[in-house]
């Protein structure tokens, strides 16, 4: 591995590309705008040229950093690090001109900058219109750094402090194109790096072996990034396995434990009793393949990704009412327990451990997934014996979760398990889906407040099973792993469990669980309004119009809020206005691509959902 390559750009007076010269297996490129006359004019310059030339690094004139592509031959093109120490667009340039500099500069790196690189931006207090600007400005008035990075596919992924006093030799110059300094007092360095590029799932189709058959069905299309990730196999890191794992050895130190997750098949057939048909995704197996319900209930699925061309199969986000002969992707493992006790397949005493992903179609909000790793523990006991089971179980789940948040954070959580009868309507999308399964005794929570989004991370129920003996009860806990991920993590934002980016797993190396550091700091956002006429005499599924919006964003789309319910006089026509509000988590979204996302949605919606717009 050769020395690391370092370009430096509109050096004013050079007195910062002499300080880093010394450095060891670093190879400095020092650049300028102006002529090497016009440079060498600007106090201490020459000096700095000198030094700079003596130790071996390259002084470059005329360099425009919107076009660093010319100025280098192609073997010479790649930087580990590029700097640029308040760029400006010289004389009194306003916000407009300087984020039009910036732009032009980002796109120049991208052709440049080696594939794990990064670039250093110093701006002055404020300029950047970051959160980390203290006092900030206003959105309009800043040069809106990161928006105007991420279109040139970078995030932002650390900010410092820029300490002038700390680097040897170094005296700012360039104000408004003078000899003069800018003012550095709490001026920041932005540090970004290159963003993961933007995945096109083209569609597939999955087969799952199911006893002697295999079924091939059309993967919502919403869904093809989540379907066999595999996050629960034995080679994986990823938190939702490490919890799993660290929870099933604790189970295991209170009762005999077995663990099926092998057996489940990713289909179910029908609907699950009292579950709403709009938040299911139907499928329908390709013709002459679907399985009996015997067979759906039992064999391995082992799913296998194809690429498929076809019709979308309820990948649009409608939520048509199913046939009789149509299949869901399992929105709970819970079906699969009861099919399984029904065949007498339980042992009584044993806990059995059922886990995998589930889905279901839900509104876009932060804790809502379409797609989670559910936890399942089943235990079949005497009648009587379920309430001191329900304790013991509650108890060694606690004190596993306390255990692995005091390992990770130094702090322990408040878990809590609270009374189904006290809980109102207002659930979250997760507590409220396990109601439509069945009835709940309690719900295990985070935190102290009845219910705030997110608070419940699982659910406990206890239920006669379906057994000869009526002397047996089945008591389960059902635990979205994910949110207990983002619990213990420090994970804000659900979609980070699921991204292509390798830099979020190797923050948990051979499966150990830490506070998470995001690599994307304050992602831009970017609102966009959209309203329409609905058909006459129609209701408006909202579920379908989330799930449309994640479809065609990719999970772009982080707010969908209703802003207006208005109805025509005389016609009797409702109207209905949506702000949607698109941003990412882990990878650059700038506002020319989401722009194209709200014209593309606005397109899907009137086709699919039969509105008209407005």
């Amino acid at each position: 591995m050769g020395p690391r390559r370092v370009l430096l750009l509109g050096e004013g007076n050079f007195s910062f590309a002499a300080a880093l010269c010394g450095a060891s297996a670093t190879h400095v490129v020092a650049t300028c705008y102006e002529s090497e006359e016009e440079a060498a004019g600007r106090g201490g310059a020459a000096r700095s040229i000198r030094r700079l030339r003596d130790s071996g690094a390259e002084v470059v004139f005329s360099v425009d950093c919107t076009k660093l592509k010319e100025h280098f031959v192609p073997g010479e093109r790649e930087f580990d690090r590029i700097y640029f120490n308040f760029p400006h667009c010289g004389r009194k340039a306003g916000v407009v001109k300087n984020r039009q500099l910036l732009a032009g500069f980002f796109h120049s790196c991208a052709e440049v900058l080696a594939q794990h690189g990064e670039v250093h931006v110093a701006l002055c207090n404020g300029q950047g219109g970051t959160p980390a600007d203290q006092p900030r400005r206003e959105w309009h008035n800043s040069w809106q750094i990161v928006a105007v990075a991420a279109g040139a596919g970078f995030v932002l992924s650390e900010v410092h402090p820029f300490k002038a006093e700390t680097i040897d030799g170094y005296k700012c110059t360039g104000y408004r194109s003078q000899d003069k300094s800018f003012c550095v007092e709490g001026a920041l360095n932005h540090i970004f790096t290159r963003s993961t590029a933007p995945l096109c799932f083209t569609p597939m189709s999955c087969q799952t072996q199911l006893g002697s058959q295999k079924v091939s069905f059309q993967v919502p299309q919403v869904l093809v990034d989540k379907i066999n990730r595999g996050f629960l196999e034995v080679n994986s890191s990823h938190p939702v396995r490490t919890i799993k794992e660290k929870l099933s050895a604790g189970l295991s130190r209170a009762f005999p434990l077995q663990n099926i997750s092998s057996c489940l098949p990713l289909l179910y057939q029908g609907r699950p009793g009292g579950v709403c048909h709009s938040n299911i995704f139907w499928i329908t197996p390709s013709p002459g393949e679907a399985p009996g319900t015997e067979e759906m209930s039992q064999g391995r699925a082992d799913a296998v990704l194809c690429s498929h061309f076809g019709q979308d199969t309820d990948g649009n986000g409608q939520g048509g009412c199913p046939a009789p002969e149509q299949f869901c992707l399992r929105p709970s493992l819970l079906p699969h327990a009861q099919a399984i006790m029904k065949k007498g397949a339980f042992s009584p005493g044993t806990l059995q451990v059922l886990s995998g992903p589930v889905f279901r179609k839900c509104r876009i909000t932060p804790h809502s997934m379409p797609a989670f790793h559910e936890m399942l523990v089943v235990l079949a006991v005497s009648r009587g014996a379920e309430n001191s089971c329900v304790q013991v179980l509650v108890e060694n789940i606690q004190t596993t979760m306390n255990s692995l948040h005091q390992g990770v954070s130094g702090t322990k959580p408040s878990i809590s398990l609270k009374e189904a009868a006290s809980f109102g309507t207002e659930l979250s999308d997760f507590a409220a889906f396990e109601r439509q399964l069945g009835e709940i005794q309690h719900f295990l929570c985070v935190g102290t407040e009845p219910e705030p989004p997110g608070s419940c991370v699982g659910v406990i129920r206890a239920a006669p099973g379906e057994f000869k003996s009526c002397e047996l009860v089945v008591v389960s806990a059902s635990l979205n792993l994910d949110l207990l991920a983002m619990l213990l993590c420090g994970i804000s934002d659900w979609r980070m469990l699921w991204t292509w980016d390798r830099r979020f797993l190797r923050q948990f190396p051979e499966g150990e669980l830490r506070l998470f550091k995001t690599f994307s700091l304050y992602p831009p956002s970017y609102v966009h309004d959209v309203s329409f006429w609905l058909p006459d005499g129609q209701d408006f599924d909202e579920v379908a119009f989330h799930t449309l919006a994640r479809r065609v964003s990719g999970e772009m789309v982080v707010s969908i809020q209703l802003r207006d319910n208005f109805q025509q006089p005389g016609t009797g026509r409702r109207s209905l206005c949506y702000r949607v509000t698109f941003q990412s988590c882990d990878r650059a979204l700038g506002c020319r691509e989401a722009a194209e996302m709200q014209l593309h949605l606005r397109e899907e919606i009137q086709q699919h959902l039969g509105v008209t717009l407005r």
